[in-house]
């Protein structure tokens, strides 16, 4: 639906959401055409021509669902956001007010509606179910989440990662060949059979497929001194500065969370305006915030928030957004648990020299401008530098080109570990020639030596030329090509190998240069 709303589109257009060319939700008429999460995206259009086609945008998503958030909490204020799209809403309360959960649920519906939106609600004992049931828009009676589980395909438990356990693709798909079909197949399975034969992923989807209550919320006091109040200068009113502060905020929490040994797993975020308009929202998740899912969720809100004031594409109208600058950001943790009860990862977590390297780079970034850092994303491209698209750290991490595109002439595997740019060297032949490629892709003689900065080295081994294909068409554009090179010592240079065996060349306007190197 934000997809559809932010180009325009009509209600009845069928749209997918692909991520990494695989598709990740559709529309209802595109469903109705085929169109399944997990389809690659060459097969959805194949089966549906009209099929529009989005890019995952997380700060798309939250800034479409700012006005849905907005619409709800004026109804029921006690909300909790567990990502873009999803809200939990404590019943007890709104059944009180509106007398049923099923009146709740019709009241919440139109208010939605009403922001031109579309909605679906469901009620269960557990978030997990009551997740499942609002995709089916139902009521689960208390005391039936298991018996309505039971019923659902095994798949249902990997649909919604914002509840725990992450991409479950690998995990259900051991299920199915298991001949575990329905989520009541998994749940009988018994809990020590699971803990055993699987990971620690599958005993959080064993308990959610039991209709296991959910984690209580923690009833411990909060250490002293967790809430992080930053005050900009100037004012904020562009997303883009919200967006950077936010991060260096979500960095001084993190370090302060470290600080007293917790971890937060739920989050209050407050903005305020010089006009005495304040912004808040409570984010709920079901692992404990990392620093990236912390800027995340300020960046969310914010952008949500400071686009609200303008109309939606199609006519719908949206709450009002700010009237003046942000003056005020306050993060402020609601449940924090033990921070020693938490096992990181075998390469690392929150607490590791990785999570300090990156609170670094945030106060290198802050002193420098949001341009100045930048990290790598996965891309596509023939050589190893076109791989990789530089976006600045804390920015969604969108790649230039599609990774999974086929790319003719691509560089073959495996590839160099370390880049190099403008290191030019001499390749020649047994007589000292110096060693060309034809518009053919041939050598013009066969290399055996090649010198660099002053020192030579034999070539023991080489793989290649392939031609460099592309860009032909540019005045005074030569052959280009690749060469893999294996060193090895010479009498005049014995000891140079120390780090340096293989080399990837690259030949263009008449020269050669080390594009990489193999460690």
């Amino acid at each position: 639906m934000a997809a559809a709303v932010e180009v325009d589109l009509p209600p009845d257009r069928p749209v997918a959401v692909v991520r990494a060319v695989m598709v990740i939700a559709g529309s209802a008429s595109a469903r109705s055409a085929g169109v399944r999460r997990g389809l690659r995206r060459r097969e959805a259009q194949a089966r549906c021509p009209l099929l529009h086609v989005a890019a995952a945008d997380d700060a798309r998503d939250a800034r479409v669902f700012e006005p849905v958030a907005a619409a709800v909490a004026e109804l029921i204020p006690l909300i909790e956001v567990l990502r873009p799209g999803l809200v939990v809403i404590p019943a007890r309360g709104a059944v009180r007010f509106f007398g049923t959960e099923a009146a709740a649920a019709e009241r919440l519906v139109d208010a939605v509606s009403a922001v031109g939106m579309e909605s679906q609600v469901g009620t269960a004992d557990e978030v997990f179910t009551a997740a499942c049931a609002a995709r089916r828009g139902v009521v689960v009676p208390s005391g039936g989440s298991a018996e309505f589980l039971a019923r659902l395909p095994v798949a249902e438990l990997g649909v919604e990662p914002s509840l725990g356990g992450g991409d479950r693709t690998e995990l259900l798909d051991l299920l199915h060949r298991l001949g575990l079909r329905t989520v009541g197949d998994f749940a009988a399975l018994a809990a020590t059979d699971v803990a055993t034969r699987f990971g620690i992923d599958a005993i959080a989807a064993h308990r959610q497929a039991r209709a296991v209550e959910d984690r209580p919320p923690s009833t411990r006091a909060l250490p002293p001194g967790l809430e992080v109040v930053h005050h900009p200068d100037p004012p904020i009113d562009r997303v883009d500065a919200a967006a950077f502060a936010g991060r260096a905020l979500a960095a001084e929490l993190h370090g302060r969370l470290a600080a007293a040994g917790v971890a937060c797993m739920r989050l209050q975020v407050s903005a305020a305006t010089a006009n005495g308009e304040v912004h808040t929202r409570t984010w709920r998740c079901a692992e404990p915030l990392t620093l990236e899912g912390t800027a995340d969720r300020i960046r969310w809100q914010l952008d949500g928030w400071i686009t609200g004031g303008r109309s939606r594409k199609g006519g719908t109208a949206a709450p009002p957004g700010p009237t003046a600058p942000v003056t005020l950001l306050r993060l402020e943790p609601v449940e924090v648990v033990d921070a020693g009860g938490l096992q990181a990862g075998i390469w690392g977590g929150e607490g590791d020299d990785g999570a300090r390297f990156r609170r670094a780079l945030v106060r290198v970034q802050g002193l420098l401008g949001g341009e100045a850092v930048r990290v790598g994303v996965r891309s596509g491209g023939r050589g190893p530098a076109e791989q990789i698209t530089w976006v600045p750290l804390g920015d969604e991490p969108v790649p230039e080109r599609d990774p999974a595109a086929p790319r003719p002439g691509r560089l073959p595997q495996p590839a160099p570990t370390v880049l190099c740019t403008g290191v030019t060297v001499d390749v020649t032949d047994a007589r000292g020639a110096p060693v060309r490629v034809t518009d053919r892709g041939v050598f013009t003689a066969e290399p055996t030596h090649l010198a660099w900065d002053g020192r030579e080295w034999g070539l023991s081994w080489w793989a290649g030329p392939w031609l460099v294909d592309e860009r032909w068409w540019e005045p005074g554009a030569g052959p280009a090509a690749r060469a893999q090179v294996l060193l090895e010592p010479t009498g005049r240079h014995p000891t140079q190998l120390a780090q340096v065996r293989a080399l990837l060349l690259r030949y263009a306007a008449d020269r050669w240069e080390v594009e990489g190197v193999y460690e």
